[in-house]
């Protein structure tokens, strides 16, 4: 498929469904990714018309149809394409299923977390997705090994440094004292089991049940399926700003 202007490479990869676009510009310094039988370069663009191949396979263009799926994750699988120790992962769910695109996630979810993942070839809106600017904030509930302290939410919700790396929730409430429902929109990794861990908790559960507008709590564990048009839509029409406003209730108990 012929581009109407030319595309960065990692853009256009991401775009093709390969990898979200850090995992493609990692491609392209790893020495995988050729453009006519030479080394691609971080920065180089194509028009999608020349010969651009992964580890040696060729890169077939744009889809010609975009896919966007919910997943529940279950807790044990990686967030990952493939890995090295033959691990579970969670696109192997989808394999399965006989999903037969290149889709891939769309941020991650740690191994022994679950939840909520959403899985698409549409490259654009996955990189919105992923970036804090997009404003896609994310719900957590979480059950806890010892009772929470009456200050976690405070702490959380005007930022809380540990280790030298500032987190912040967007919104904690305390449902009992060993579980808490938080909103994060910045996640960074593995950011609620590192503030729980410097509160000296640990998380037994940790699971994601809310994705922007996305939901579905009568999703089964180890289940997926295909997004409806109107729920495509409310991804692309997502408000940030609103969100942002939504969610920065503060703390609550």
């Amino acid at each position: 498929m012929e581009h109407v202007r030319p595309l960065r490479l990692h853009a256009f990869l991401a775009s093709a469904g390969i990898a979200s676009r850090r995992a493609c510009e990692d491609l392209i310094r790893q020495g995988r990714v050729t453009v006519n039988g030479k080394l691609a370069a971080i920065g180089c663009k194509v028009l999608g018309t020349e010969d651009i191949r992964v580890d040696g396979q060729v890169v077939q263009g744009l889809p010609s149809h975009f896919r966007y799926i919910l997943l529940n994750k279950p807790e044990g699988y990686l967030s990952s394409m493939t890995d090295p120790q033959q691990r579970p992962c969670a696109i192997d769910i989808l394999r399965k299923g006989g999903v037969s695109e290149r889709v891939y996630n769309v941020g991650r979810l740690d191994q022994w977390s679950c939840g909520l993942l959403l899985f698409t070839n549409d490259g654009e809106l996955a990189a919105r997705m992923v970036h804090p600017s997009g404003g896609f904030d994310k719900e957590y509930l979480v059950e806890t090994d010892l009772p929470i302290p009456h200050d976690f939410a405070v702490s959380f919700t005007r930022g809380i440094l540990v280790e030298g790396v500032r987190y912040r929730a967007s919104r904690v409430k305390l449902i009992d004292p060993t579980h808490a429902n938080i909103v994060l929109i910045e996640g960074k990794n593995r950011e609620i089991r590192k503030v729980l861990a410097h509160f000296g908790l640990r998380a037994m559960k940790l699971q994601r049940i809310r994705i922007g507008p996305l939901s579905d709590p009568d999703l089964p564990s180890g289940a997926w399926r295909d997004l409806t048009s109107d729920e495509v839509a409310s991804l692309r029409n997502w408000n940030s700003a609103a969100s942002s406003i939504r969610d920065r209730g503060g703390a609550r108990k």
